[in-house]
C-alpha cells in the first residue's frame, strides 16, 4: 500500500495531540496540589510563614523551585489557589515565573542539552536570567494594589478565604477533606485546562500552518544573522513552539544558525511566557495585566540575553 504524503490538517492533529498529552499531566498534577492546597493550608498560614519583609518574601519566591519543581503548566493552578489563601501577588508571581526555569530539573536538562558547548555557562546564565526577571517582576507587582491585578472571581475567593485576626481560617480533616480537596481540584482542572485547551489548538495552528511554511525559512534564516533581531525572532518562535521547560534546551541546543545570546533568550522568556501560558495566566490576572507583563518579560528576557552575551559568546 503507498504511503500518502502528509497534510497540514494530519500536521495540525498530531501537533495538538503532542501538546495536549504532553501538558495534561501536569495541569492535572497541579490542579490536584490546589485541591489538596484548598483543603488543608490554613488561610493565616502564609502570613506567618512568609518574611515580614516583602523583599525578602519576592526573593524567596524566586527560589522556591529549587524545592518545589514544577513546570509552568502545573504551577499556574498552585499559585492560583495560593493566591487565593493569601499568598501576597508579588511573591506569587516571582515563584510563578522562576519556577519552571530555577529548578534541578531544568537545570540538568539545559546541562545536558549543552555538552560540548560550555554547559556549565549556558546553564548557570539560564538560571540566573530567569531568577533575576521572576524577582524583578515580583517587585514591580507588589507595587500594585492587588484589586487591579486579579480576576473577579479570584479577588472573590480571596476576600471570603481570609480569616478573622488571629484565626486560621477552616480546615478539613479526614474523608470529608479528601472530598473537598477532589471537588476542589475537579474545579480547578476543568476551568484551567478549558483555557489550557484553546491555547494548544492556537498554538498547534501556529506551528503547523504559519512557523514551518518553506517559503519563510530564507527569511528566518537572514534574521538569524542580525545581531539585533536573532533574539526577538527565537523569543517568537518560544512563544509558538510552547515546549516545556524540561525539554526546549535539546531543541534550541541542535540548531547552528542562531547565536548563543538569542538562545538563551529563547530559554529564559519561553518558560516565563508561551501562547498557551496566556490563557492559563487569564485564569489568574486580568487581560491587561496579562499584556503589560507579556511586554515587561519580553524586553527583560531581551535585554538579560544582551547582557550576558558577551560572556556566552566568547
Amino acid at each position: 500500500m503507498p504511503l500518502t504524503d502528509p497534510t497540514t490538517q494530519g500536521d495540525f492533529w498530531f501537533t495538538f495531540m503532542a501538546i495536549l498529552f504532553e501538558g495534561l499531566p501536569f495541569i492535572l498534577l497541579g490542579a490536584l496540589i490546589s485541591g489538596a492546597i484548598d483543603a488543608w493550608l490554613p488561610s493565616g498560614l502564609m502570613e506567618r510563614v512568609l518574611p515580614r519583609n516583602t523583599g525578602a518574601a519576592i526573593f524567596l519566591g524566586g527560589l522556591l523551585g529549587i524545592i518545589f519543581p514544577v513546570c509552568e503548566c502545573a504551577i499556574v493552578p498552585v499559585i492560583r489557589r495560593l493566591v487565593q489563601k493569601g499568598l501576597p501577588v508579588g511573591c506569587a508571581m516571582s515563584y510563578m515565573l522562576a519556577a519552571p526555569i530555577v529548578n534541578p530539573i531544568t537545570a540538568v536538562s539545559t546541562w545536558a542539552a549543552f555538552q560540548g558547548r560550555n554547559p556549565e555557562l549556558m546553564t548557570s546564565a539560564r538560571l540566573l536570567c530567569g531568577f533575576v526577571i521572576a524577582v524583578a517582576a515580583g517587585f514591580v507587582l507588589s507595587r500594585i494594589p492587588t484589586a487591579s491585578l486579579l480576576r473577579g472571581d479570584v479577588m472573590a475567593a480571596l476576600s471570603k478565604a481570609k480569616p478573622a485576626t488571629g484565626a486560621e481560617g477552616p480546615r478539613q480533616s479526614g474523608a470529608h477533606g479528601i472530598i473537598h480537596a477532589m471537588r476542589s481540584a475537579q474545579r480547578d482542572f476543568l476551568d484551567v485546562g478549558l483555557y489550557f485547551f484553546i491555547g494548544v489548538a492556537i498554538t498547534s495552528i501556529a506551528q503547523t500552518q504559519v512557523l514551518y511554511r518553506p517559503d519563510l525559512q530564507d527569511g528566518i534564516q537572514s534574521l538569524a544573522n542580525n545581531y539585533w533581531l536573532a533574539a526577538p525572532v527565537l523569543m517568537v518562535v518560544a512563544f509558538v513552539l510552547s515546549l516545556c521547560s524540561t525539554t526546549d534546551a535539546f531543541i534550541i541546543a541542535q540548531n547552528a544558525v542562531f547565536p548563543a545570546t538569542s538562545k538563551l533568550a529563547f530559554l529564559v522568556f519561553g518558560p516565563m511566557l508561551d501562547m498557551k501560558l496566556i490563557f492559563l495566566y487569564h485564569t489568574v490576572l486580568k487581560p491587561k495585566v496579562v499584556l503589560w507583563l507579556g511586554i515587561g518579560l519580553f524586553l527583560a528576557a531581551y535585554l538579560a540575553s544582551f547582557a550576558m552575551g558577551t560572556v556566552l559568546e566568547n
